[in-house]
């Protein structure tokens, strides 16, 4: 099923508005931050993929992406709920207005 292009532009904006907000999270900035001083000051200089410090940072890294993701995740589904909330009410409305007819 394909949706309407009005609901299609309309998730796309969500989305964004959503990244948007993830990326200036206060939390997410400082997460972001730290691990950009630790890269910088572990590897200046260095071959990088050789060392210990290199597999801690990518740890670091690949747990602030997921906590981004999560909250990405968590953000999609209370929308979702909410869409399927209302177009339900919709539905039910639609359904008792044809009953009273």
């Amino acid at each position: 099923m394909d949706f309407p292009p009005w609901m299609q532009r309309a998730i796309q904006a969500r989305l964004d508005e959503v990244t948007a907000r993830i990326e200036h999270d206060p939390e997410l900035s400082r997460v972001r931050e730290e691990n950009d001083e630790a890269f910088e000051a572990w590897f200046a200089g260095k071959e990088i993929e050789q060392t210990p410090e290199y597999a801690e940072w990518e740890n670091r890294y690949i747990v602030s992406k997921g906590l981004e993701n999560e909250r990405l995740y968590m953000q999609g589904l209370r929308d979702g709920i909410q869409l399927t909330v209302s177009l339900l009410g919709q539905s039910m409305l639609a359904e008792r207005g044809n009953e009273s007819d």
